[in-house]
């Protein structure tokens, strides 16, 4: 069973929604928050976690106790009634499926079938938790998508203000304008809203993934949001990166990086190192593959086993060589001294060369004019998980394609672990004010 990686202050609880392979709600529950549900729709995702935290709930309603697995619920959220949890969830979690919102989706806003945000309010009104957190794409922030991002904002503000069936966003965001304007008759039914623009790797994650998190207290607890938005400031920074490799602490810690690498990366960089910031230096591809953490170094692949075939590679799972990776224009790789390009679940492909790995050995045709004069293959699915932050005994299920869907569809553990933390934090001392 998953254990919280400290002693929690309270016994917190949580839901998850849109679970999907588990980043989240992992987590959350690393956080210190005792998972009392999780839904899932998809198949592989809700297999994956059975294999690790979770059992079926099956149609009785059940509160877990202690060191009990997960209560899984599988299928459509908007068949799943949550009254039974009404005022015992501190925190409500989920990431609101993205396709609407995302570049790489249609577009269509509010008016897609696949918004989910919904249902994210109909489990509020029928938990009433004391935080919320929700992941998403920073596409909501689009210009085209400002005006339904903050009605989302506002609703999530007004969660009991119920949007009449027949009224357009429009119309109840007038009605939500109008209600913000006047004191709360029930303050239990108000939140605070923090929306915080994210890049994964300012938070210790080996990966660019540009994200945005809303964070939502319940205002009768009186949480102190400043201090909270400054709890969850970056970490981690570019600049660091930098500074520790013209200064040598990166390649002291990565000594065994051959030379021709090294003055490579080195010849990129700038002549002055930035001012410090104070701040830790972004994890790299090579950090993650080496292991964060306390993870032992993976296995290489060997390039006569890129035959997608499972093997005793250090004993490491989904660690399989995959075949006839390219790199072109618009399809370049990860490379290793740089955190990796964002997963991505890729309905059709991913096209950015997000999933090509640019390794250490040169090539044997003299290519001294290319950026790219090394060979290169497909990741891992471990190694991919290793850039989500997912710890190694984490199983995933089915075909290396569907994995793949779950880790670029998932919340980086350490980024949800960084937020639920601080929020665990703002309850406690909120409520040691009480």
């Amino acid at each position: 069973m998953l254990e919280p990686s400290g002693e929690p202050v309270n016994d917190r609880t949580s839901v998850e929604l849109f679970a999907g392979g588990g980043g989240l709600a992992m987590a959350v529950h690393r956080a210190g928050f005792r998972p009392l549900l999780v839904n899932e729709l998809v198949k592989y995702a809700c297999d994956t976690l059975k294999a690790n935290a979770a059992v079926s709930r099956g149609e009785d309603e059940w509160i877990p106790s202690t060191g009990q697995r997960w209560p899984l619920v599988e299928g459509d959220v908007s068949r799943v009634e949550f009254g039974y949890l009404w005022d015992r969830v501190d925190l409500l979690a989920g990431g609101p499926p993205c396709q609407p919102f995302s570049l790489g989706g249609v577009a269509r806003g509010d008016e897609d079938k696949r918004n989910m945000f919904p249902e994210m309010f109909r489990a509020i009104r029928q938990i009433q938790p004391k935080a919320v957190i929700c992941e998403n794409v920073s596409g909501l922030l689009r210009p085209s998508f400002r005006p339904y991002f903050e009605y989302i904002e506002r609703e999530l503000q007004l969660p009991f203000e119920e949007r009449n069936g027949d009224a357009t966003w429009r119309d109840h965001d007038e009605v939500l304008r109008a209600r913000l304007a006047e004191e709360p008759s029930d303050p239990k039914q108000r939140y605070q809203v923090i929306t915080t623009k994210v890049n994964a790797a300012d938070y210790g994650v080996p990966q660019v993934r540009n994200r945005i998190i809303m964070v939502a207290f319940r205002s009768d607890l009186g949480v102190n949001v400043d201090r909270f938005r400054e709890a969850v400031r970056p970490r981690y920074s570019e600049a660091a990166l930098i500074r520790s490799m013209l200064d040598g602490a990166y390649w002291e810690r990565h000594a065994e990086v051959p030379d021709h690498v090294r003055r490579r990366v080195m010849s990129r960089l700038p002549a002055t190192p930035p001012l410090d910031d104070g701040l830790l230096p972004w994890r790299t591809m090579r950090d993650a593959l080496k292991g964060i953490g306390g993870q032992s170094p993976l296995p290489p692949v060997p390039w006569e086993r890129l035959d997608r075939r499972e093997y005793n590679l250090g004993g490491v799972t989904d660690h399989i060589g995959w075949p006839n990776a390219r790199i072109y224009v618009g399809h370049t790789p990860n490379e290793l001294d740089r955190p990796a390009k964002t997963v991505k679940a890729g309905v059709h492909g991913v096209p950015g060369g997000e999933s090509v790995l640019l390794t250490d050995e040169l090539l044997p045709e003299d290519l001294n004019d290319s950026p790219y004069p090394y060979r290169h293959r497909y990741m891992t699915v471990r190694e991919t998980a290793r850039v989500m932050t997912f710890p190694d005994h984490w199983k995933l299920a089915g075909p290396r394609g569907e994995q793949m869907r779950q880790l670029g569809n998932a919340v980086p553990v350490a980024l949800g672990e960084f937020f639920a933390q601080a929020i665990a934090a703002a309850l406690d001392e909120a409520e040691s004010q009480r």
